[in-house]
């Protein structure tokens, strides 16, 4: 049964950061690429990052791109979302991602709120 837990989320001050993590289970963690997507109220689920399964190559989106970064620990069957400069449109839902066997699993998500 695979399952993704997110944690770390919480409310940040625009300029700050915060660090998400996503514990992974019931597959074999390092033969699969992890993602992370974000849901704000009203919009679609966007994908924010994206690391290959050995952590050797990443990809983000142009909002994000130098702020945030994804890591991953494959002995620990863990992938974090380094977030940096927060801004208010970062507010979101942030759900971790994986795809064995060609089907998504998706976390619980965790809340991110940027605001002063």
């Amino acid at each position: 049964q695979v399952q993704l837990v997110e944690s770390g989320g919480g409310l940040a001050q625009p300029g700050g950061s915060l660090r998400l993590s996503c514990a992974a289970s019931g597959f074999t963690f390092n033969m699969y690429a992890m993602r992370w997507f974000r849901q704000a109220p009203g919009k679609e689920r966007e994908l924010v990052a994206f690391i290959s399964s050995n952590g050797g190559s990443a990809n983000y989106a142009d909002s994000v791109k130098g702020r945030f970064t994804i890591s991953r620990d494959n002995a620990k069957n863990t992938v974090y979302l380094q977030m940096n400069s927060l801004k208010p449109d970062d507010t979101a839902v942030y759900y971790c991602n994986a795809r064995p066997w060609s089907t998504n699993y998706w976390g619980q998500g965790t809340q991110v709120t940027v605001s002063s």
